[in-house]
């Protein structure tokens, strides 16, 4: 089997623990102008980049006041908030086996980059946290407000390819727990596209998206993309 040359994959959710904590910074900024959000309506908006996913929940809740400077202000106190959570909270680490696949990639010769729909003032503490930079375990990281369009736009998968010289979209994997995931790597071209099920979405709800695989834990997308253990 042919094996990829790079791999994109997401982090919260992903590759990083996630217990709603995403949503739930979502859901205390809402409270700041008296709006509720549930659970489940942030959750419709994981993995795009968060202006847009404010912007989204507002319009959704009908709010009256919409504007391009309440959008900005909400997102630098979600910024805020998600930088303090990962700079200092005990319960951030990776998914389990985060770092050994990826370090099985790169053995194989694999390029191994991260994205997300954060802004890259939030993915410093957390890639510092993480410490996949220090042991050299991926090859870099794009965040949604360093390109034209986020998820589920293909622009950062294309970013991802500049940054380490690979010129064939179908030699791309892309991984992640969200809809907006399987929609960016179908857009860009991806030779696989492979929805994680124990993040945001169910395995229900993945299927409804754009895939060539799902599953449940990350070591099980090792053989689908040709390395044997």
């Amino acid at each position: 089997m042919v094996m990829p040359k790079l791999i994109v994959f997401d982090l919260a959710g992903t590759t990083v623990n996630d217990n709603k904590d995403v949503h739930r910074v979502l859901q205390s900024i809402f409270k700041k102008i008296h709006l509720r959000i549930s659970i489940n309506e942030a959750n419709q908006v994981m993995g795009i980049p968060k202006p847009e996913a404010i912007r989204k929940l507002l319009e959704h809740h009908r709010y009256p006041y919409i504007s391009e400077m309440l959008v900005l202000e909400m997102h630098a106190h979600f910024v805020s908030k998600m930088t303090a959570f990962y700079k200092r909270h005990a319960s951030v680490r990776e998914k389990e086996g985060a770092s050994d696949v990826f370090r099985i990639c790169k053995e194989q010769g694999i390029k191994v980059v991260v994205d997300t729909g954060f802004d890259r003032a939030i993915v410093v503490p957390l890639l510092e946290r993480m410490g996949w930079e220090k042991n050299g375990l991926i090859d870099g990281s794009i965040t949604s407000d360093e390109v034209a369009k986020g998820r589920p736009h293909p622009d950062m998968i294309y970013r991802a390819m500049e940054l380490t010289g690979v010129t064939d979209v179908e030699a791309v994997a892309k991984v992640g727990d969200t809809l907006s995931d399987l929609q960016e790597g179908t857009a860009a071209g991806c030779g696989w596209v492979i929805g994680v099920t124990t993040g945001a979405y169910s395995h229900e709800e993945l299927q409804k998206g754009p895939h060539t695989h799902l599953v449940q834990h990350l070591s099980e997308m090792l053989p689908l993309v040709g390395i044997e253990q």
